[in-house]
């Protein structure tokens, strides 16, 4: 089967020329949005042959695509603190961390304007978050494994509560972000899990 342009991970020259490639989509996401997203100009940002780019990569949206993989590539890795609370207390303060970054934050916010009607953006965004919530749900398996939540919890809905509030402010309220909230959202998410709330129903029933 043909590899999609942009999934290839060689090493050496043409790694430093994807970093380069990459580099250049972020800046231009941040500056101009999607619409942004020329490839001779990419090429000519990252100071790379436009041959390259478009042999590689052949439409804007394979680059943002690819640029969402590396972002998944490169994200922190999850906490142990040995308790849920304080794993998921890491897990809201480096969401709001990243949601604050002048850089990072901007870019997120050109990367889901974009997702919105660009379907493989969209996509590759699904993809980027799904990788964080398998990385970061674990956390509430081992929860459960203490007897801190109950069988049946599902993690992966207890990592999406902890960022949908967090999102909700960077993306709809425009409230602020810091610390406290992180720790408030996260707080919350732990007591209703605590409390059974993503306690997955049996045989698809509820109740």
């Amino acid at each position: 089967m043909e590899t999609p342009p942009g999934t290839l991970r060689p090493g050496g020259r043409t790694a430093r020329v994807r970093l380069a490639v990459l580099r250049a989509a972020e800046d231009a996401l941040i500056e101009c949005g999607f619409d942004g997203i020329d490839l001779a100009e990419i090429a000519r940002r990252a100071e790379v042959g436009k041959t390259t780019v478009y042999r590689r990569w052949g439409t804007p949206s394979a680059l943002v695509a690819d640029l969402l993989e590396g972002m998944a590539e490169q994200s922190v890795a999850r906490a142990e603190t040995g308790s849920l609370d304080g794993d998921l207390r890491a897990n809201a303060r480096l969401v709001v961390q990243t949601l604050t970054d002048e850089r990072q934050g901007a870019l997120f916010k050109a990367v889901i304007a974009a997702a919105t009607g660009e379907e493989r953006t969209a996509e590759a965004l699904h993809r980027f978050y799904a990788t964080r919530i398998a990385e970061w749900a674990p956390c509430v398996t081992q929860a459960v494994e203490r007897g801190e939540v109950p069988e049946g919890t599902d993690a992966s809905e207890v990592i999406r509560a902890v960022s949908a509030p967090l999102y909700y402010r960077f993306l709809a309220s425009g409230d602020p972000l810091s610390e406290e909230v992180a720790d408030l959202a996260a707080h919350a998410a732990c007591c209703a899990a605590r409390a059974g709330a993503y306690v997955e129903p049996k045989n698809g029933l509820a109740g």
